[in-house]
């Protein structure tokens, strides 16, 4: 089988990294004032986000929770 020629050799690290940080797109954001949010939690898929949202809720009642598709990788809380 003919390999691909056209892309441009990378570090195979470097590629899974990425691969690996285009998996959890899902997140769950914590809603704060003057409309800022914080990544709680990161997942693989919308209903795994929303079973452990429905956790969150329980636990922390007064905290408002959205689960969201985040393109922008940034650090979760936990």
């Amino acid at each position: 089988m003919p390999h691909n020629t056209d892309h441009k050799a990378a570090n195979s690290a470097t590629q899974a990294i990425a691969y690996k940080a285009r998996l959890n797109s899902w997140a769950i954001a914590r809603l704060l004032p003057d409309t800022q949010r914080e990544i709680v939690a990161r997942f693989r898929s919308r209903s795994d986000a929303d079973g452990y949202m429905q956790h969150l809720m329980q636990i922390t009642p007064h905290a408002s929770f959205m689960v969201v598709f985040d393109c922008q990788h940034e650090a979760a809380v936990i």
